[in-house]
């Protein structure tokens, strides 16, 4: 099917090569981190919308990345799963629908680390000028820049599917388990040199961006940290920047893990599962590391377990 029709609409995702004997634990294995990912983020955003001492801006921003972990693993999963079960002469997706799933894949990889680049902004507000934190980070301010980090997101991954679908196409073979950008303009036989500039341009700005961010951020604190010498407040920062930065970390290392991948062509299958942890590893351990890592949320919890 790989070159059967030009322009077609409909094309065939080659997916996850399975024996026989693993496919039904490699289901189920990606069924339950589902549930998984869905029930705690979705808890999380729950507890923090109805519980009012969790109304502070650290958990309403942490809300975004919560969304966002639902929102990209509803977008694979699901497509995986299916996919498993079937002959993969059977794997086949519109191309719209293919294009719509590259969007807001691509959506997701770069909202999460918008959304984590404001949580940063958020703790260094709170802990280098505290007198001024309700001051500054205002329901206003958090509107600000929940809607800043989206719409970054949307305007950049537009730019680069539009770039994409203007491209006719030859073939019809998506080399990966679901749709992503390079995969498709990889269906053209015209030239790909303003996709793969931009493609390239775009991924390093947004991660020079944030990691400088992040250094700038962290440095700042730390700084500020070792000048005072109040034990309890120094406690606390480190608290709540830990759990930041060690959510930042598993995100940039379990995407830089499946960029490498790309490097060696012998390991095509695990770069595909890679590629899938992606979007279960961090999103699975967000909720956690939160949850573990608050007082707040661990005293909504322990106050809701005492009434009932």
């Amino acid at each position: 099917m790989e070159n059967s029709t030009f322009n077609s609409l409909t094309l065939q995702l080659e997916g996850l090569m399975v024996t026989r004997s693993s496919r039904l634990p490699l289901f189920f294995f990606f069924f339950f981190s589902f549930l998984f990912v869905m029930v705690t983020n979705a808890g999380m955003i729950l507890l923090i919308l109805v519980d009012r001492n969790l109304h502070q801006p650290m958990f309403l921003l942490f809300c975004n990345l919560a969304f966002n972990d639902i929102l990209g693993n509803c977008l694979v999963l699901p497509r995986v799963m299916s996919d498993i079960l079937r002959p993969p002469a059977e794997r086949l997706i519109g191309y719209h629908q293919c294009v719509v799933q590259a969007f807001l894949v691509h959506t997701f990889g770069t909202s999460t680390q918008t959304v984590l680049m404001i949580m940063a902004f958020d703790r260094y507000v709170a802990i280098c000028n505290p007198l001024r934190y309700s001051v500054i980070m205002t329901n206003r301010m958090v509107v600000k820049l929940t809607v800043s980090a989206w719409g970054s997101a949307l305007v950049l991954v537009g730019i680069l599917l539009g770039l994409t679908v203007r491209l006719s196409r030859c073939r019809t073979l998506i080399t990966n388990p679901y749709c992503d950008n390079a995969s498709l303009f990889k269906l053209s036989c015209e030239s790909v040199v303003i996709n793969n500039i931009y493609g390239l341009t775009f991924t390093v700005v947004l991660s020079v961006v944030s990691v400088g961010s992040m250094v700038i951020t962290y440095a700042k604190i730390t700084a500020v940290c070792l000048s005072r010498r109040c034990k309890s407040l120094n406690s606390k920062a480190l608290r709540t920047c830990s759990t930041h930065l060690i959510v930042y970390l598993i995100m940039f290392t379990s995407g830089k893990v499946s960029i490498a991948l790309h490097r060696f062509p012998q390991y095509v299958e695990e770069r595909k599962l890679a590629i899938i942890l992606y979007h279960i590893i961090p999103c699975s351990l967000n909720p956690i590391i939160y949850g573990v890592q608050s007082n707040e949320v661990k005293k909504v919890l322990t106050g809701n377990q005492v009434n009932l």
